[in-house]
């Protein structure tokens, strides 16, 4: 409440004077002008968040607008077919272009929709009425456009649907107006493609741009009446899903930590390609795969050239062969399949068993002009001939050649002494302990692995080629679920003929229920033989690790990689990469667990703290008088101490 008679109106003190403010308030103004005008000096000079996400340049176009320099447009969505599959927008969100996708849903009282459709229906059902009373042919689109309003007013009716405005926005960015208009027809033809008809902005590239602006703001408002289950399907935030109710744990899905968990028989065919550089973890992964298969019964055949699985069948009570020249281990390349089922005549066994030798004698001896080629099938089937392996005996029970029988008979026949000599370091030579000796090596265990270290290089693809092809034998003998393991596959891609017949068994393996896996990290290698792509063809399952620099671009070209993908692989840590499941594929994180670890490491420092720790618990144990081998834990009870 204010007293006027007290109020000093006119400026004037008690005594008449003029009132003089104390010095001490000019002081305290003057303090407060000065720490206003500091501050807006500071705050000029301080950039803000505005200041550093605002654009140096903006021009607006009819169609496009220019920002710093970079060409933008957007385009909207008006039209969308009757039907659209789930994932549809994928291939726009998966390419390889920078661009921003805004969406808009704005939802629609359910009563008010209903309300509309009932409307509609009675609309249709009286022209539908109308034209059948005028002798009209029936229209078809009238009566799915009954259809469709009957099955959306039952959804909605039951909860099972909502109503939405749909609103879709796509604004794409280049660096000049060609690229800008080349990537704009791209995008309109994939709409196109699925019946979705799409506009580019005209006089609204601002209001476009706005809409795509992590701001919220729908500044053009084109929508489309839509219901909740196209809605979802237009979802852009979609991945890969590898899980399934049956098989075996590959790893983590990185895009969603989903379990990629499936089975690789259920596949097209059973055969996996690998590839990776040293140390990436590619035999990591397959070792933890074969000890998971194990455990759903699965038999596994391993082709080892490093011993880097000989800790994995210790510790599961595998049979480990040691492939070498001074090694008891013997195989003899002339072996036919123990038994033959089916209707397979004796003739084409032993012309199959022909031309696999063939092929071997082609890596001893290198390469065979059309005279020698003759003399070597001439003489092969009259070497099974004189053990009386004929198209017209019983061979169930023959005893197979040996190379030395080969040699003795090619010596003898006219036109093949100097093929004879160039055997004879094999027969009697410094390999003859090699292929010169009948089978004595027995596969009845469910993990059978076959080690080629100790071998020569020169000897190791022929060694390898002899086991694949007494696996071959064994597997089409007798069938059951199997998976052969080929490590550093490479070797055999050097030579036409091992590569010809890796080919080959890839593709017939699927009959005999066999999955093969090859293994590389020389990349370029494998991928430069047509055999090598065909094989890549020929496998359903595909798991890239970390790449080198130097093949990335040979592996991008062949499984038609993104970039984002070819850069997730060159910057992939250990066990990371991309795995491909037929038409799917993710980003997978290979994980064990700390027992699978101990089993299946190749690390050797992990390998020797093991062996270390072994040895120190079979010294407590003696010193106990407690025998090492009860005393040892669970899994490592088949380890050697």
């Amino acid at each position: 409440m204010i007293d006027f008679k007290k109020a000093n109106l006119n400026g004037t003190g008690t005594a008449g004077r003029p009132a003089q403010p104390p010095a001490a308030d000019d002081q305290q103004v003057e303090k407060v002008e000065e720490a206003i005008a500091e501050e807006k000096a500071f705050r000029r000079g301080v950039l803000s968040i505005i200041d550093l996400i605002s654009p140096a340049s903006f021009q607006v176009n009819p169609n496009f607008l220019q920002l710093n320099g970079k060409f933008v447009r957007t385009i909207f969505i008006i039209g969308y077919p009757r039907y659209i599959t789930v994932g549809w927008f994928a291939p726009i969100i998966n390419m390889n272009e920078i661009f921003d996708v805004s969406m808009f849903f704005y939802p629609v009282k359910t009563a008010v929709i209903l309300k509309q459709l009932k409307k509609k229906v009675g609309a249709l059902e009286a022209q539908i009425v109308s034209d059948a009373e005028k002798g009209a042919a029936r229209d078809p689109l009238r009566e799915t456009a009954l259809k469709d309003v009957e099955y959306l007013r039952d959804a909605l009716t039951q909860g099972i649907e909502k109503f939405f405005q749909y609103s879709l926005y796509v604004t794409l960015y280049a660096d000049s107006k060609e690229e800008l208009d080349k990537k704009t027809d791209r995008v309109e033809d994939i709409f196109g493609s699925r019946l979705v008809y799409s506009k580019k902005v005209f006089f609204q590239a601002e209001q476009g741009f706005n809409s795509t602006m992590p701001l919220c703001n729908d500044e053009l408002y084109i929508t489309f009446n839509m219901n909740s289950s196209p809605c979802a399907s237009s979802f852009p935030f979609i991945s890969s899903d590898l899980t399934s109710d049956r098989g075996i744990l590959y790893g983590i899905n990185r895009h969603n930590n989903s379990l990629i968990l499936f089975d690789r028989f259920s596949l097209q065919n059973a055969n996996t390609v690998v590839f990776a550089t040293s140390g990436a973890g590619k035999s990591y992964a397959i070792k933890l795969e074969i000890l998971r298969s194990l455990m759903m019964g699965t038999e596994v055949i391993i082709i080892d050239p490093e011993s880097e699985y000989k800790h994995l069948s210790d510790s599961v009570g595998g049979t480990y062969i040691n492939i070498s020249l001074s090694s008891e281990e013997k195989i003899n390349p002339f072996d036919l399949p123990r038994s033959i089922g089916g209707d397979s005549k004796p003739g084409d066994i032993i012309r199959g068993a022909v031309i696999t030798v063939k092929g071997l004698v082609k890596l001893m001896l290198g390469e065979l002009d059309h005279t020698e080629d003759s003399i070597v099938d001439r003489a092969l089937i009259e070497t099974y001939a004189k053990k009386d392996i004929t198209p017209d005996a019983d061979i169930t029970t023959a005893e197979p050649p040996i190379m030395q029988d080969f040699a003795d008979l090619l010596d003898g026949m006219e036109g093949g002494a100097n093929l004879a000599l160039r055997l004879k370091k094999y027969t009697e030579g410094t390999f003859a302990g090699f292929l010169n000796n009948p089978t004595n090596v027995k596969m009845d265990n469910q993990l059978v692995c076959f080690s080629v270290r100790d071998l020569e290089d020169e000897l190791r693809p022929l060694a390898i080629y002899t086991i694949i092809n007494y696996i071959w034998n064994i597997v089409r003998s007798e069938l059951k679920k199997r998976v052969l393991v080929i490590d550093e596959a490479w070797w055999l891609m050097q030579s036409e003929d091992s590569a010809k017949f890796i080919f080959a068994l890839c593709k017939r393996c699927r009959k005999y229920y066999l999955g093969v896996t090859t293994i590389t990290q020389d990349v370029n290698d494998f991928l430069a033989s047509p055999y090598g792509q065909a094989i890549v063809t020929n496998s359903s399952l595909q798991l890239l690790l970390k790449q080198s620099p130097a093949a990335i671009d040979n592996i991008q070209k062949t499984f038609l990689l993104t970039e984002g993908e070819k850069y997730l692989l060159l910057e992939s840590g250990v066990g990371e990469g991309i795995l491909f499941a037929g038409s799917k594929h993710a980003a997978i994180k290979i994980v064990a667990s700390y027992t699978e670890d101990q089993l299946i490491t190749s690390d050797p420092r992990q390998i020797l703290e093991i062996e270390e720790a072994k040895k120190d618990f079979a010294q407590q144990m003696e010193s106990e008088g407690v025998e090492a081998e009860e005393a040892l834990p669970p899994g490592l009870e088949d380890m050697e101490i």
